[in-house]
């Protein structure tokens, strides 16, 4: 005896005809019809969804010395919720990255920049931090000596980008101001970072 048509499911499937367990059920490879797709057509390919951990975040603090931890932990805590994987190293290098760029801020830009702006970019492969302030002094990585100690946080940024395979830099904005960023890569050889 033949049977034709869609017959009602047993009580102990899912609507799909798959069995009932007790654990997590992996959905069926074509989604029309729980069972394979119709004869002769394959499964479609899987699209893969675009990674959580990317995009761009940006958020503003007070050109205050309380802002530089603040700025730390904040993106600290928005790299952890994004998933973004990191590893110590990079992590920390990092973090010293946006400790040194904001307090330059606020100490140097603070007269003209009540406020500053911090953005995360992430791609596929690498992660940017960027510090904005209104002021358009360009920074540079001063040489030090005993009695001058100015310069060293960006000699600092430089190391721990150049270490890690990154790239710095400075760039003007449109409305005077200056943006200081710096780019390092993550996980197995991502793609360069932008620029």
């Amino acid at each position: 005896m033949e049977i034709r048509g869609s017959v009602p499911p047993d009580p102990v499937t899912t609507a799909g005809g798959r069995p009932v367990t007790d654990g997590p059920v992996a959905p069926p490879p074509y989604p029309d019809t729980g069972n394979g797709g119709p004869a002769g057509v394959p499964a479609p390919p899987a699209v893969p969804a675009p990674p959580l951990c990317e995009g761009v975040w940006r958020f503003t603090a007070p050109a205050l010395e309380s802002s530089v931890p603040q700025a730390r932990h904040g993106v600290r805590d928005l790299l952890a919720r994004r998933g973004v994987p990191l590893d110590e190293d990079t992590l920390h290098g990092l973090l010293l990255i946006v400790s040194e760029l904001v307090t330059n801020a606020v100490k140097h830009a603070a007269l003209l920049s009540p406020e500053i702006g911090v953005e995360v970019s992430v791609g596929a492969g690498w992660v940017r931090v960027a510090v904005e302030d209104g002021h358009p002094y360009r920074p540079k990585a001063l040489v030090t000596d005993e009695e001058n100690t100015g310069g060293r946080g960006l000699l600092l940024v430089k190391s721990v980008t150049r270490e890690a395979g990154g790239s710095c830099d400075v760039q003007h904005t449109a409305s005077g101001g200056k943006v200081v960023w710096a780019a390092l890569p993550f996980g197995p050889r991502g793609p360069a970072a932008p620029g």
